[in-house]
């Protein structure tokens, strides 16, 4: 009977401890926001000529660990690492093009949408292709952990579907010619696209909508709602107006969402 309570009380105990887990003020004691970013997906996270990590994404979390009164420790994250090491703990947030779906909201939580984008096709130059479909039977590259691959199978079945596990490597089997074209977010085929002096193009209309969400744990609703609030704020200065103008030289055609 003896040991039959001390199990129930222990259990008690740890789920107590569980439920009054808060993240925010974890990070607040550490002094430290551990963020997964993209060191390989322009302009959001890629790694300078210097060796050093920038990026819309980048800026948008430094405002916002300086808003929470802490330091930032970046760690580079894929679409198919992102987020397991949310569910791990290994990093704190990941701002890395995630587009907030349903399905993956069963597994983490999301921030408020603080980008928007639409699914696009990079090729090189001499493509004949005028849009999705005109890929049938051709061979589009993806990133294993994004949607895209799913996406653009469901609207050209015939497609034949390369997955690779980074961006660098998608581009190399395209410019090789070993695939014809890659299928991700508009902002990153556009600016490989002008990175290219010529050689590379986006092919047609965006395919889809991608809105972008910022992932941490779920029942995690102090740091997401900091985060959120934080993000509101760089809006409302005039922050996030300012980023944007630096990364994308424009200003945004869709704010995130303010609440009163």
């Amino acid at each position: 009977m003896l040991k039959k309570i001390i199990v129930v009380l222990s259990t008690l105990v740890l789920f107590t401890s569980l439920s009054n887990a808060d993240k925010l003020a974890d990070i607040k004691k550490s002094g430290i926001l551990t963020a997964g970013v993209k060191y390989d997906f322009k302009p959001f996270g890629f790694t300078n000529e210097k060796g050093k990590v920038v990026g819309f994404d980048i800026d948008l979390l430094e405002y916002i660990a300086k808003d929470l009164g802490v330091k930032i420790k970046f760690q580079p994250v894929t679409s198919k690492t992102r987020i397991p090491l949310v569910l791990g703990g290994q990093i704190d947030i990941a701002a890395a093009s995630m587009t907030h779906k349903v399905k993956r909201d069963d597994t983490i939580d999301f921030t408020i949408s603080y980008f928007f984008d639409g699914q696009s096709i990079l090729a090189k130059k001499d493509c004949k292709a005028k849009e999705a479909k005109d890929f049938e039977g051709k061979r589009v590259g993806v990133i294993q952990g994004a949607t895209s691959g799913e996406n653009f199978k469901k609207l050209v079945p015939k497609a034949k579907i390369v997955s690779f596990q980074e961006y660098p490597q998608a581009v190399m089997a395209l410019k090789r010619g070993k695939i014809d074209a890659i299928t991700t977010d508009l902002v990153w085929c556009t600016t490989q696209a002008n990175d290219s002096k010529g050689t590379l193009k986006v092919v047609g209309n965006t395919i889809s909508f991608e809105p972008y969400g910022m992932g941490i744990a779920e029942n995690e609703s102090n740091l997401r709602d900091a985060v959120n609030f934080s993000i509101q704020k760089s809006v409302k200065d005039g922050t996030y107006t300012k980023l944007y103008n630096k990364w994308f030289g424009k200003n945004p055609d869709t704010l995130p969402e303010l609440w009163p």
